[in-house]
Order: C-alpha cells, then sequence, then structure tokens
C-alpha cells in the first residue's frame, strides 16, 4: 500500500521572484494594489499545481504571505498597533507599514521589530500586544478562508494552514500590563470562528503550526496550552466535522508530548529530522485514532534524501505506530530551500543529481511512500577529501584561539593609535546597489565588458563612497562593497569547496532573497580575496578604512552546508581560510578590519541545554580564530543583527572582538540592559535606525536614542552606527539618514 504524503509548506517568492519584483513595483507606485495581487494569485495557482501533480495528498493554502505569516496572523487577528491603523491606509498599505514602516503625508511610524524565525535565515515580524488591544476576527474576510476559497475554486483539496494560537502568543510581544494569559480567551475564540468557517466552506482538514512547543517548556506554558487546545477542540468537535492538525517543527516536543497524545487531535505533525527524541517519544505510546505527519524529508537542506536510511526509518516509526496511520511529510515548509534544480543550466548532472530543492523534495516524497529506490546517488564518494585541509585542523592549538595581549590593554593601545572622537561614527559596511552597480556586475559576468572596465567601474564607485562619507562626516570610512553580490556568496566564490546555483533563491524576509552557496567539500582560500578593494579605498582617504569580512559561522549558516561532515569541522576549514585573509588585509595597511557574523545566533540550539555543547563550544573558538595572529594595533570589528542576543551576551564578549555592532533599533534598545548586567567589556554600537525601512530617522530621533543608550554604556565605548548594511536602500535616503546620525553625535560630544 502507498502511504500518503503531506507538505507543511511551499516557497512563495515566485519560481522566478515574481513577488519580489511586483512587491518592490507596487512600493514604487509604479503597479496597482490589483496587479501585486495578481502577482500573489499565480504563485499560489503555481505551488498547489505543482504539488497536486507530484500526488501530494494533504497540500497547504494560507502558506502565502506578502511579506510574513506572523504578520498575517496578527492582521487576521485584528493585532494591529494603533500607530498603523490610525494613518488610515488601505488595508495591504497597513499591512506593508507594519511590515517596514512608513513615513509620508499621514504620518512617521517604525516598523515592527524583526526576528529570526527558530533555527532559521528567515525573519519573522514580532506581533505587538498592549493593553487597549481587542482581539477582532472577520472570520468570513480572514485571508486563511479567502485561499482556502481560491484553492477549491481551481480544484485543489487544500490543508488551510495557520501558525498556532499558542506559538503566536508566545513570540509576541506585550507592551502593557498585560500578558498572554489576558489574551488567551480571545485569541481561542478567533481561531473557534476561523476553523467554524473554514469548516462551512468544506476544509476537511485544518493544520495549527506550534514550533513553539520545540522550545523548553515549563508549567506556565504547558497550562496555556492545555486551556487553549481544551477549549478550541472541545468546541470543534461538537460543532464541525473538520479533522484538525497539530503541527510541529524544527525539533521535537518532549516537554509537552504527553498533553498533546491527550487532547484528541486528529493528527499530530513531528519532526523526525530535527527532532532527537522524536521516534523516543512516540516509542512510549501514540493515540490510536490519531494521523501522524512523519516529517522524514528534510525541509532546510538541499540534499538528496537517501531513500535507503529514508526506509529504515519508517520502519522503526512502524514498530510504534500503525502503518494506516502513517502520512510521510516534509520535516517543515520548503520555503527554506528554492523552488527547483529544473532553473539550473550551468551546474553539471554529477552535481544536480544530489540536489533536492523544493519540487524535487515533492517527487521524494511520493518515492518513498511507494517504497522507491535510489541507492545508485549514495554508493560511491561524492567528494574527494583535501588532506592538507584536514591536517591544518588537526594542528590547531590552543595558541591558536587565543588574542594576545588581553582587551583591556588593546583597547588603550588603540584609542592612542586612531585618535577617534568620542562617539565615533560609521556604516557596517555595504552602500546602495544601484541599478548602474548590479549592471556593471551583470555584464562582467556574462562577459560583456573586460575585467579592467568592470573594475575600473568599482573604483570609480569606491572612489564616490569614499568622498560621501567624508563629506557626511564620518570617522571610520567603507569602500561600499560595489563588488559584492551577496555577503557570503561573495566569499564562497573565491574559495575551494563551494558551488554556486544561478536561481537557488530563498526568502530571507519580505522582498528580501538569499542564493546561499553550497558546500560542496573540503573548504581552503583559493586566492585573496578584499585586498585589492580594501587597498584601493585607503588609498583614497587619510582616514580609517574598514576591511569587510564575513565570519566563518555566518558563511557556514547561511551557506548549506554538507551533511557528510560535522558543522564545526566545516566551520574550522572556514575559520582557516578567512584567518588567511585577516592577515593579508593586516599585512596590506588595513588597520581596522570587520569580521561579519551576522547568522552567529541562528544555529543556536532551541533548547539552552545544547547551547553550548552543541554549538557555542565550537563556534565562538571559531571566530576567535579568525583574529587571534592579529597586532594589539589592529581594531577587529564584528557585527550582528536580527536575533534575540540578550541571552548570550557573555558568549559574546568571549569573542574578544574590539568592537561590536548590533541591530538594536526595531527592539527598542532592549539589549542595552543585559550589556550592563553583564559588565559587557567590548566597545559597543547598537544600531541607532532600521536600515530594513525606507524612513529616515531624525537627527532628535538619533540623539534620544544615544542618549538612552548612554544610560546603560559608558561614553567610552560607544559608537554611532545603523543597524545593519545599506545595500538595499536608496541614495538619497541614505545620505539623509548618515547626515542625521553624524549630526546626532556632534551634538552628544558637545554635551559631553
Amino acid at each position: 500500500m502507498t502511504a500518503k504524503t503531506s507538505v507543511i509548506g511551499f516557497p512563495r517568492i515566485g519560481h522566478g521572484r515574481e513577488l519580489k519584483y511586483s512587491s518592490e513595483n507596487f512600493f514604487a507606485g509604479k503597479i496597482s494594489s490589483a496587479e501585486l495581487e495578481s502577482t500573489a494569485a499565480g504563485i499560489r495557482s503555481y505551488g498547489w499545481k505543482k504539488q497536486s501533480q507530484a500526488g501530494i495528498n494533504f497540500i497547504p493554502s494560507n502558506d502565502f504571505s506578502f511579506y510574513d505569516n506572523m504578520l498575517d496572523t496578527a492582521v487576521m487577528l485584528g493585532a494591529v498597533p494603533t500607530r498603523y491603523s490610525s494613518l488610515e491606509l488601505s488595508a495591504l498599505d497597513t499591512y506593508f507599514a507594519m511590515a517596514r514602516g512608513y513615513q509620508g503625508e499621514k504620518g512617521d511610524v517604525k516598523a515592527l521589530a524583526m526576528k529570526k524565525w527558530f533555527n532559521t535565515n528567515y525573519h519573522y515580524l514580532v506581533p505587538e500586544l498592549d493593553d487597549d488591544t481587542q482581539i477582532v476576527c472577520k472570520a468570513q474576510e480572514s485571508k486563511p478562508v479567502a485561499e482556502y476559497m481560491e484553492s477549491k475554486a481551481l480544484g485543489y483539496s487544500t490543508v488551510p494552514a495557520l501558525i498556532g494560537p499558542y506559538t503566536f502568543l508566545y513570540l509576541a510581544k506585550y507592551l502593557g500590563k498585560k500578558c498572554r494569559e489576558d489574551f488567551a480567551s480571545a485569541i481561542g475564540n478567533a481561531y473557534i470562528e476561523i476553523i467554524q468557517e473554514l469548516s462551512k466552506n468544506g476544509a476537511e482538514w485544518i493544520s495549527l503550526a506550534e514550533p513553539a512547543l520545540v522550545f523548553d517548556t515549563n508549567e506556565s506554558d504547558s497550562k496555556l496550552l492545555n486551556n487553549l487546545y481544551r477549549k478550541i477542540l472541545n468546541f470543534i468537535h461538537q460543532t464541525t466535522k473538520s479533522h484538525i492538525l497539530l503541527q510541529t517543527y524544527f525539533g521535537d516536543i518532549r516537554d509537552s508530548y504527553n498533553s498533546i497524545k491527550e487532547l484528541g487531535f486528529d493528527g499530530i505533525g513531528l519532526d523526525f529530522i530535527e527532532g532527537k527524541k522524536t521516534l523516543e517519544l512516540i516509542s512510549k505510546g501514540f493515540p490510536e485514532k490519531t494521523l501522524l505527519f512523519a516529517g522524514i524529508v528534510c525541509g532546510k537542506n538541499i540534499w538528496r534524501t537517501d531513500y535507503k536510511k529514508a526506509e529504515d526509518l519508517l520502519q522503526r516509526i512502524q514498530k510504534y505506530v500503525n502503518p494506516e496511520q502513517i502520512v510521510i511529510g516534509t520535516s517543515c515548509s520548503l520555503l527554506h530551500v528554492p523552488y527547483t534544480t529544473a532553473n539550473e543550466t550551468k551546474l553539471g548532472k554529477d552535481i544536480l543529481t544530489h540536489f533536492a530543492f523544493a519540487e524535487e523534495k515533492l517527487e521524494e516524497l511520493e518515492s518513498i511512500a511507494s517504497n522507491a529506490k535510489n541507492k545508485e546517488i549514495f554508493a560511491t564518494e561524492r567528494v574527494a577529501a583535501d588532506n592538507s585541509v584536514k591536517e591544518a585542523i588537526q594542528n590547531l592549538s590552543a595558541a591558536d584561539f587565543e588574542r594576545k595581549p588581553a582587551f583591556a590593554i588593546r583597547e588603550q593601545i588603540q584609542k592612542e593609535e586612531f585618535n577617534l572622537p568620542l562617539f565615533p561614527t560609521t556604516t557596517i559596511g555595504s552602500f546602495p546597489q544601484t541599478k548602474d552597480v548590479r549592471e556593471n556586475r551583470a555584464a562582467f559576468k556574462k562577459g560583456k565588458i573586460s575585467k579592467e572596465a568592470y573594475e575600473k567601474f568599482n573604483q570609480q564607485k569606491i572612489e564616490e563612497c569614499i568622498h560621501l562619507q567624508e563629506e557626511l562626516g564620518l570617522d571610520v570610512l567603507v569602500h561600499g562593497e560595489f563588488e559584492r553580490n551577496d555577503m557570503v556568496e561573495y566569499f564562497g566564490d573565491h574559495l575551494s569547496g563551494f558551488v554556486f546555483t544561478e536561481n537557488a533563491w530563498v526568502q530571507s524576509y519580505g522582498t528580501r532573497c538569499v542564493k546561499p552557496p553550497v558546500i560542496w567539500g573540503d573548504i581552503s582560500r583559493r586566492e585573496p580575496i578584499t585586498i585589492k578593494w580594501s587597498k584601493f579605498a585607503q588609498s583614497c582617504t587619510k582616514k580609517p578604512i574598514k576591511g569587510m569580512l564575513t565570519g566563518p559561522v555566518t558563511i557556514l549558516n547561511w551557506s548549506f552546508p554538507r551533511e557528510d561532515i560535522s558543522l564545526k569541522e566545516q566551520v574550522l576549514q572556514i575559520g582557516l581560510a578567512i584567518r588567511a585573509e585577516v592577515l593579508d588585509l593586516e599585512r596590506n595597511g588595513i588597520r581596522i578590519i570587520q569580521i561579519d557574523e551576522a547568522a552567529l545566533r541562528e544555529k543556536l540550539p532551541l533548547r539552552k541545554s545544547a547551547w553550548h555543547i552543541e554549538y557555542l563550544d565550537w563556534a565562538i573558538p571559531a571566530f576567535r580564530l579568525v583574529h587571534s595572529g592579529v597586532k594589539p594595533t589592529t581594531q577587529i570589528h564584528t557585527h550582528m543583527c536580527y536575533s534575540e542576543f540578550t541571552d548570550i551576551i557573555p558568549d559574546i564578549d568571549n569573542m574578544d572582538a574590539d568592537v561590536i555592532t548590533f541591530e538594536a533599533s526595531r527592539s527598542d534598545l532592549k539589549i542595552l540592559s543585559a550589556l550592563k548586567k553583564a559588565n559587557f567589556k567590548t566597545e559597543v554600537g547598537p544600531g541607532v535606525y532600521d536600515i530594513h525601512s525606507p524612513r529616515v530617522p531624525s537627527t532628535e530621533e538619533i540623539t534620544q536614542a544615544l542618549k538612552k543608550m548612554l544610560t546603560k554604556i559608558p561614553k567610552e565605548k560607544l559608537w554611532v552606527n545603523p543597524d545593519c548594511g545599506l545595500k538595499t536602500r536608496g541614495e538619497a535616503e541614505t545620505k539623509a539618514s548618515l547626515s542625521n546620525l553624524v549630526s546626532a553625535a556632534k551634538i552628544l560630544r558637545k554635551e559631553f
């Protein structure tokens, strides 16, 4: 008997990134909302059709989003903060104001905070609930109902997929005296209304995703979970014929499994890829009349599934669960992988054979369900090892991970070396990647212009960028990164061991897409990467230029990693390669070097008990390996963004950088208290404005943010900078924002 199959979610940026381009044209006023909606409808239809053609039995709807599903859920529940609703914009424009901020004739508001989605490189928008928030659900007009009806009209029977109420309340931000328990009853009622409306319109199954259950769960969490679902399930089972699926992913639900079993779900989705204890949990019992949606095809990586291993896993599952109860599915949404290998025309079959993107994973589900074999793919070693790299790793000693002299001594040496003013100003690295920059790079890649012409253009842009920064009055300058397409792909392109795709785009947030490189084999530095550009930039100014590098942990986390060796071994290989670049920059007169670790926290295990053993104990040393060999007069910066850092502040300090800059503006500078509490030694630059929004912050706004910082950070340690790189921003708004930033720093210098 062929097993049934399911998918948790499908990519939604469009086969050719249609959503990105249509959204950006809508923001620019070039197309109407109706045209944007038409693009969205085409993307949804494409996904349903592909899944239907692949024979998937449980196809999701409502997995599409114009920006983010958590934002969609907040809007569905009426949790729209007053600062947005009072703008009196259209529903779609209000939605985008929450996502991107708004600055216009009707007002000036910042966007909602943005954070990493669990242990992925996707970002979600954090819902806000204050004491005046009224949960109001117009079920008939809601997005889940509309998209279910849309799929039904096209002839597809879909499973409406919603972020569950527990996860919504768990991840929301509470701004007043009320806490999550105060909203639970109203939100439970709203979900009942939505489910009833979906059921009335014919939905046989409805999926409620509760990934927050993979975190450590305490007694208060368990009480909230049980109260929510006893109410919802009792009501739904009495009033509808729909089946309710509780869907989890990104780990196991060891703390809540027993409760989940007893609540009476019709289906339970469990992750057998990242869920280390999932098999053990079902061995202790699984409800007889409940379907097990078994996530056995990895939704986060791009390697082919070994059907033999999948079959072995399935047989172990069947020891505890009746085969007729098992639905074979993805471990998480396919949002985290590209659309299809069919878009790749330059990689050889010998490479593509090993890849499975979203559409290929649909085929894998069907093949596993029908007991197909693919032994030939795994019969031989995919790539030969580089013995020199392995030997270099084996020869590392404790001294390679320790920088001397100690931080306090270096700090004083560097104060004298650079003689920077109080509140030194800088940016994070990149400047706007304008149309002419992208066209120049594309023309060079296609062979339409010579290398000489390509480099001459970039040098001209660097000179312009340096002069602009000098004109603005910035203290530590950057070269603008006009030669780089992406902060990870650019470095991977100069390292051995990587392969690159043409169109393997993955959504990072909103309209922002990334094309992660693939770690194919052992990694080493093939050639100097940034030296030429940094040296040229330094020749254009007497002010210090920052050499800009991406750190080993971020390169690993923002690539598709190998599965045949450990993450630790991969990150040390990358670390040695970037270390060589750091020492080369220093030899070539670059005295400030920024090693970005934007994704440091991204792969932190979701359970605290595993933080150090499984991750931090090798991730932090990997960063130290990169910079431990530089002179005390060389200043090492690092940068992090869009994650919760407050609980790993001591570990960040242990990276032993000289300066750290990080995202702070969207999170209301909450990290400041944690820095003070931990006696953070590193000099620090919390971002003073959000670069993911087009709005321009005023000098007064930045000044007030800096004054707030000074209540927690000594004035001698405070740097002034934006949240992140400026590559996605326009030139005019960048110049205006940085001008206000420098003005704010000067105001404070006079005051202090």
